[in-house]
């Protein structure tokens, strides 16, 4: 995929979050978290990233059951992110939803972290 591809499928899959989703955005979007700026369904090169914090160059990725079966993938993507500069951190669709408080916390405390490098 190219990237331009990216971009395209980005822009529909921010009209189609699941939603565990839809959830953790609510939280994101607007500088919600400690004045973080993210972004949802964001392409980085051939991939589009669930939620992106520029600032703090992380990724935020929800995984749904979709994942199970792609554990090479997700990890060979997860090394590509890292390769450039990006720090990847997953969540299970069921953590979100069972424990979004401790989510929050994660992603705040990591962004926090690398920040200040």
């Amino acid at each position: 995929m190219t990237h331009e591809g990216s971009v395209s499928r980005a822009r529909i899959l921010r009209r189609a979050l699941t939603p565990p989703e839809a959830r953790l955005w609510i939280h994101l979007r607007r500088r919600s978290l400690d004045g973080l700026k993210f972004r949802r369904q964001h392409p980085v090169g051939v991939y589009v990233l669930d939620f992106y914090c520029a600032e703090a160059m992380l990724a935020v990725e929800v995984d749904g059951e979709s994942h199970a079966d792609r554990f090479e993938y997700d990890a060979q993507r997860t090394r590509w992110l890292e390769s450039q500069g990006i720090y990847v951190i997953r969540f299970s669709a069921e953590s979100v939803r069972v424990n979004l408080g401790a989510v929050l916390d994660v992603i705040a405390s990591t962004a926090r972290d690398r920040i200040r490098r």
